[in-house]
């Protein structure tokens, strides 16, 4: 009882010691310290539990990497199945040992304590393997010091874990935010001024951050270069994905290039950029004002509405070509050229638009859009921009929005 008392004595020091606001690495590498320590043991390895994939997950252990476990499997994951101590005095004798480990890293495991660490209300923290007790196996004595040292420990990881948690979410928050505010900063600021033209852009991420973007771009007092995409997937990643567009068309125009030179190096920048599996499509068009006609290459980006004003018809273009960073161009098609006559108008409307779904799955359409348009025939770009933003919201009811929404549109008033 004594030599319990002294013990218990050590862990109560050790308790003092832990309370200090550590971040958690610091934490598993004090208690693995400190376990070895009043164990008398060689080594140490703390398993936290990762109640998402149900696994247990080693992020500091003596002289071993990450690595991760189901939590059912072995002696740890037994040990964190029935919340009890396991002594395994001879591992190479137990058929529950993994002799893998020891055979990857040249060690050489004789004897081990496994204790779960409970935290409130018996909620799993993880398991405390201890290794090699320096002298001999671990005993009775081991087995009440490690359950009650165990016990101290579960108690401050499981506050570490939960504070590291708050201070991760924190952290997203903020980046998430500044990332927001980055391409909500991209955007155009003002809608373009030509004479004969009225334009207008609306832009509405599914999350935070999306993957769509859109831009004007005056050449001269008669031309504007039309920008309007969709970056693969949501958030930060698509959104960083359609802002480098952004910025690498500027660019591009910057230096003079024509819209074919400006498509094919964006293009060939971005198979180069992006991982195998995202592309962007994109609409590049060029609006010359004294000829009244939009030449233009549309990247997997359809279709582009044109609506005529005189007989009341629609035109829907398909996608030129493939989607930016789909493969590099080697043999680009001319552009495709519009004319715009009075009251026409041209309209880059993102599938998020058209695929719109009610309640009933029934989804917005090209008859969504043509019937904003039918019902204001001589409206402003802006007033046909927000009335179908506005339908479209009464269309889906209660079904939340699935995907980003952009919307682009240029009308020729005269």
């Amino acid at each position: 009882m004594v030599a319990e008392a002294k013990a218990l004595r050590r862990i109560l020091e050790v308790t003092r010691k832990l309370a200090a606001p550590f971040d958690l690495d610091t934490m598993l590498n004090e208690v693995v310290d400190v376990s070895r320590n009043i164990l008398d043991a060689d080594r140490g390895t703390v398993f936290l539990y990762d109640e998402e994939s149900d696994e247990l997950v080693v992020r500091v252990a003596t002289e071993l990497g990450q690595i991760r476990i189901p939590a059912d499997k072995g002696i740890v994951g037994e040990s964190a199945q029935t919340r009890k101590l396991i002594n395994v005095p001879d591992c190479y004798a137990d058929p529950r040992f993994n002799r893998a480990i020891d055979k990857e890293t040249g060690y050489r495991s004789r004897c081990m304590l496994t204790i779960p660490l409970l935290g409130f209300e018996d909620s799993l923290v993880g398991v405390l393997q201890i290794l090699n007790k320096n002298g001999g196996t671990f005993d009775e004595q081991d087995e009440f010091i490690a359950t009650a040292l165990a016990a101290q420990a579960a108690v401050v990881l499981h506050r570490a874990k939960i504070t590291e948690q708050i201070i991760e979410s924190e952290r997203l928050d903020r980046e998430i935010t500044v990332a927001r505010d980055v391409q909500m900063g991209t955007l155009p600021k003002q809608m373009p001024t030509i004479d004969g033209y009225g334009f207008a852009g609306a832009f509405s991420p599914t999350d935070q951050t999306g993957g769509d973007l859109y831009d004007f771009v005056p050449i001269d007092e008669q031309r504007l270069f039309l920008l309007m995409g969709d970056a693969t997937g949501h958030g930060i990643g698509p959104a960083l994905s359609a802002t480098q567009v952004r910025a690498m068309l500027r660019v591009a125009l910057r230096l003079e290039a024509s819209l074919d030179d400006a498509f094919i190096h964006i293009n060939d920048q971005l198979c180069a950029d992006l991982p195998d599996d995202r592309f962007v499509t994109g609409f590049f068009g060029l609006l010359d004002a004294s000829e009244h006609t939009v030449r233009f290459h549309s990247g997997g980006q359809g279709p582009i509405m044109h609506y005529h004003a005189a007989s009341g018809s629609y035109d829907w273009h398909p996608a030129t070509t493939f989607p930016l960073g789909y493969m590099p161009q080697t043999d680009l098609a001319a552009p495709l050229e519009v004319e715009l006559a009075p009251g026409d108008i041209l309209g880059l409307i993102s599938d998020g638009i058209y695929e719109y779904e009610d309640e009933q799955g029934m989804q917005f359409g090209h008859a969504g859009v043509a019937r904003v348009i039918d019902n204001l025939p001589d409206g402003s770009a802006e007033q046909v921009v927000a009335e179908i933003m506005r339908s479209v919201r009464e269309h889906g009811g209660s079904t939340p929005q699935a995907d980003d929404i952009t919307i682009v549109l240029a009308r020729r008033s005269r």
